[in-house]
């Protein structure tokens, strides 16, 4: 069986979740200056069984592209080249950011470490990927 890899992803950060195997729990993988995603991707699937890319979609509040959208249409093409074999869903990162915020508080983290811009892009990535996993489960 394999894993989905949830990709949110930025020019300067992209933060990245995995699957376990049986598509129960997300688990933060990494987070990457944007132009070392595919590389790292390559390396991890030598060893990992990639199933699916889930893809962050970067919409306004009103459903409208964000300006973002295009930075990540080119990487979807980068991606979908290089993983010829492997699917790309798209899905509605809106609000990961604030979640991944909210859960920084709550899990007790001090305030200079939820200014780390890392470990929220990563968490953004996970609380996208968790969500999806919950959805296929219904």
């Amino acid at each position: 069986m394999g894993r989905i890899v949830a990709i949110d992803y930025g020019r300067k950060r992209t933060g990245l979740a995995v699957s376990d195997t049986m598509k129960l729990i997300a688990g933060g993988l990494t987070t990457l200056p944007g132009p070392q995603v595919i590389d790292f991707l390559k390396q991890y699937s030598v060893n990992e069984n990639i199933e699916l890319f889930l893809l962050g979609e970067p919409k306004q509040m009103n459903y409208q592209p964000s300006e973002n959208m295009r930075w990540v249409k080119a990487f979807r093409r980068h991606l979908q080249a290089a993983f010829p074999t492997i699917r790309i869903e798209m899905v509605d990162e809106r609000f990961t950011s604030v979640l991944a915020q909210k859960t920084m508080l709550e899990g007790g983290l001090k305030k200079k470490d939820r200014r780390n811009k890392e470990l929220i892009d990563e968490l953004s990535a996970t609380i996208m990927l968790q969500s999806y996993l919950e959805k296929i489960r219904i």
